[in-house]
């Protein structure tokens, strides 16, 4: 019997679940402000607590987005390897470390956001940049084009995955 569907299904849902928390709950604030920031455009972050100002310029913001994506890719992690064993789905070490790399990396691309970052590139390539920079009626383009892009790249780390599941 294949259960390889079975596998990717149940390593997507985990990724897929594990991401949306950690881009909306485990991210930090610090992070979600600065992790676009650049000398060009830096980001002026203001502490809630203290109110104390830090500007964040290109070192800073990939600082910034290098720790989100350190979080994102370890709550993916926590979540992929406790739910398949929970679930009695053996994954291939190897394999979920490539399953990692690959949303984490793809993450980090899409996130830093630099002015003209890599979605918006892509954007303007696909004929999408009137919707990237859609910012009304309760829509924001950037974001849902933000999003497809980590469900793409997680629909392959799925894949990587589970290649060999149950196979060691």
């Amino acid at each position: 019997m294949n259960d390889r569907p079975a596998h990717f299904g149940t390593a997507y849902a985990l990724l897929r679940a594990a991401a949306d928390v950690a881009d909306h709950w485990v991210q930090s604030d610090v992070c979600a402000q600065a992790k676009g920031a650049t000398d060009a455009a830096p980001v002026v972050y203001e502490d809630p607590k203290t109110q104390a100002k830090t500007t964040f310029g290109t070192s800073g913001g990939r600082r910034a987005c290098a720790w989100h994506v350190v979080t994102y890719t370890a709550t993916q992690g926590l979540v992929l390897v406790a739910g398949t064993r929970v679930l009695g789905v053996r994954l291939h070490p190897a394999a979920v470390a490539g399953a990692l790399a690959i949303s984490g990396l793809t993450h980090y691309a899409a996130d830093r956001r630099v002015p003209n970052g890599l979605l918006h590139r892509l954007a303007k390539k696909t004929g999408k940049e009137r919707f990237y920079k859609l910012a009304n009626f309760g829509m924001n383009g950037a974001y849902a084009l933000d999003q497809a892009w980590h469900h793409g790249w997680e629909t392959l780390a799925a894949l990587t995955a589970t290649a060999g599941a149950n196979r060691r």
